[in-house]
């Protein structure tokens, strides 16, 4: 390990310390079965968790199975995840993995990778159409409780403010850097309070620096605010 990335992790643990005094510690969410997982992660795209949620009921009211909805007709599963959004572009990607998934295992399951290896995980889920670094850090960590982190957009802006990433780095790539920075172990917690405090404190919108527990660690704040630097604790 560098010496950057030994810093990264020290600062990083102090944040999760500092949020966890605010926001409380991380309770781990409810497991889904794992393609249940990334059906409605592939759901969640472009929407409001509410208008994912109402379209995941509606599929799992409408197809007794994701063996039944592999059968069914395509615009059948476009009006059941409507209320989700991009109904048209949603649908035909569920269908096909759904499909692809029956075909290779004989059912509609993706069980089996409680078993795999965290990497090769990783590139099962990464070879179908539509399936992204996010949406793969999300099946995977929260079905398979595996450590691969998610960089949502909240993530990837409250990471670049405090300079965990550099300026302009892209999604996919801020998904390789702050997997080497985030230990295993604290991937979770970093996930959920980086997400509470994006949407509390540091908003893409006028951030509330001035009431920001991270204000001592991140680079950002202290240049707005004209603060100094203080002794991490």
């Amino acid at each position: 390990m560098s010496s950057s990335e030994r810093t990264g992790r020290t600062i990083i643990a102090a944040i999760c310390r500092r949020l966890s005094r605010v926001y409380g510690p991380v309770e781990p969410p409810p497991q889904l079965p794992v393609l249940e997982e990334l059906i409605a992660a592939i759901l969640s795209q472009n929407t409001s968790d509410a208008n994912s949620d109402a379209a995941l009921a509606r599929l799992k009211q409408r197809f007794p199975d994701w063996d039944a909805l592999a059968a069914a007709p395509l615009e059948a599963i476009k009006a059941a995840i409507r209320p989700a959004g991009l109904a048209n572009r949603k649908a035909p990607r569920i269908k096909a993995i759904v499909e692809q998934i029956r075909s290779r295992h004989g059912t509609a399951s993706l069980e089996f990778l409680h078993q795999y290896p965290t990497q090769a995980a990783v590139q099962y889920l990464s070879q179908f159409p539509g399936v992204g670094p996010k949406t793969v850090a999300c099946v995977l960590l929260f079905a398979c409780r595996k450590p691969v982190l998610p960089v949502d957009t909240h993530v990837h802006r409250v990471a670049g403010r405090l300079g965990l990433i550099a300026p302009g780095t892209s999604a996919e790539k801020a998904h390789r850097e702050l997997a080497r920075l985030v230990p295993p172990s604290r991937v979770l917690e970093f996930h959920i309070q980086l997400i509470r405090h994006g949407r509390s404190t540091c908003r893409a919108r006028r951030p509330n620096c001035h009431d920001c527990p991270l204000l001592e660690l991140c680079p950002t704040g202290r240049k707005q605010r004209g603060t100094m630097l203080r002794p991490h604790r």
